[in-house]
């Protein structure tokens, strides 16, 4: 049996996700699909806008065998952290014949020359990117400036502008660094920018998606056109019950956790500097939502996401030290007719399966301390629906496995 592995969020599934999976099929001529998916909360530093499950749900429905949730930390971390803990979790499964991911670029090769020498730090390539450090050009521009003079072309430029290109060539690396044998593949985003805000007639962005449900005069009719058919109606059973959900919805949670924060503590959390730290404490008495918090401490050098992401990871208690090696594979739902891959999983996987948290009492210390953060930060994200919704609370494990 071949198995592709997919890295995603669906935040929310849309016809571009569909397209993903039937095209990694095609061009893998894979037999299932295995999907690791971020949790409640996304690496752009928001809550998701609906339940993990509901998620999962959809992916399922249109073509996914099977749907393991990505451990919080590295769900919220930064593109490299993200794409190592989704490449690394496909790796330890032991049963993955390729990945395969959208980037603007589409060719594989070039994404590749340019995440083995980002990998490998070649003498002069890394002599272009420390002398960039040393005239002060942030991280990402040193290096895109420094690739741009090692290969000597423009072609650099047009590459790493694009969000999809970059988290590319970051699991690129990963693949590299884990000397994996998955063979990677990249498919080319077709019609709408990562970025674009207004929806297109088919393939709009999650982005513009998101647009509209924050809209107004939002109808699920307006949508029609950009969920597919097999996704649409949970979406209509769903809203203004368990979905939307928006940073703004812990503001005041997020208030409280930094109430109580000093400006040494502050960067014990990841992705919190010193100066951000500094920048949070001096401006916390202008605190009044989370994202006025995020505008206002963003600046030229440090953009609204990693500021997002920040103040994410202080609110759901994320360190710098939360990032070790991911110890399980979660599962968050599966095709009855894929039973097989789980058996394969099983007996292939260096790490255990997850299908019940009860399962989860021979886990090493390590391994606990992240699933049970994984639990802490669902709960939290449940009571938050709880409380705007006014539904019944279901906690972590009382939630199902989602079974198609």
């Amino acid at each position: 049996m071949r198995i592709v592995g997919l890295i995603a969020e669906y935040n929310p599934f849309h016809n571009g996700h569909q397209y993903h999976i039937e095209k990694a099929r095609e061009i893998t001529n894979a037999d299932a699909v295995i999907v690791v998916m971020s949790g409640n909360f996304v690496q752009r530093g928001t809550p998701a806008i609906m339940p993990k499950h509901l998620r999962a749900e959809a992916a399922l429905r249109s073509g996914a065998s099977l749907v393991i949730e990505l451990p919080v930390c590295y769900a919220t971390g930064s593109a490299e952290f993200f794409a190592y803990g989704t490449v690394s979790l496909l790796d330890k499964l032991g049963c993955i014949d390729s990945i395969c991911f959208g980037s603007e670029c589409g060719d594989i090769e070039v994404l590749q020359d340019f995440a083995k020498i980002i990998q490998d730090e070649p003498v002069e390539y890394k002599e272009y990117l420390n002398q960039y450090l040393r005239h002060g050009n942030a991280f990402p521009l040193a290096r895109q400036k420094a690739l741009k003079d090692y290969l000597r072309s423009d072609i650099v430029d047009s590459v790493l502008a694009e969000p999809n290109n970059i988290l590319g060539i970051e699991y690129l690396k990963a693949l590299y660094r884990l000397n994996s044998k998955i063979t990677p593949h990249t498919i080319q985003r077709i019609s709408s920018h990562y970025h674009d805000e207004e929806l297109q007639e088919t393939y709009s962005s999650a982005s513009a998606i998101r647009k509209e449900i924050a809209g107004k005069t939002f109808d699920h009719s307006d949508l029609e056109n950009q969920i597919p058919d097999t996704s649409i109606s949970i979406l209509q059973e769903n809203y203004q019950r368990r979905y939307p959900v928006y940073a703004n919805d812990f503001s005041i949670l997020l208030k409280y956790k930094l109430l109580g924060e000093t400006k040494t503590s502050l960067v014990e959390y990841a992705d919190v500097s010193e100066e951000l730290a500094n920048r949070i404490a001096n401006h916390l008495n202008q605190y009044l939502n989370f994202e006025q918090f995020c505008e206002l401490l963003k600046t030229k050098e440090v953009t609204y996401s990693r500021i997002s992401r920040a103040l994410l990871h202080i609110l759901l208690d994320i360190k710098k030290d939360d990032y070790t090696e991911i110890e399980y594979a979660r599962v968050l739902g599966f095709r009855k007719d894929s039973m097989e891959i789980l058996s394969q999983i099983k007996k292939q996987s260096s790490i255990p399966l997850l299908s019940k948290l009860t399962a989860s009492k021979e886990l090493s210390l390590a391994a606990a301390r992240m699933l049970n953060k994984d639990i802490l930060v669902s709960d939290l994200y449940e009571s938050v629906i709880t409380d705007k919704f006014e539904t019944s609370f279901k906690n972590e494990y009382e939630q199902q496995i989602i079974r198609i």
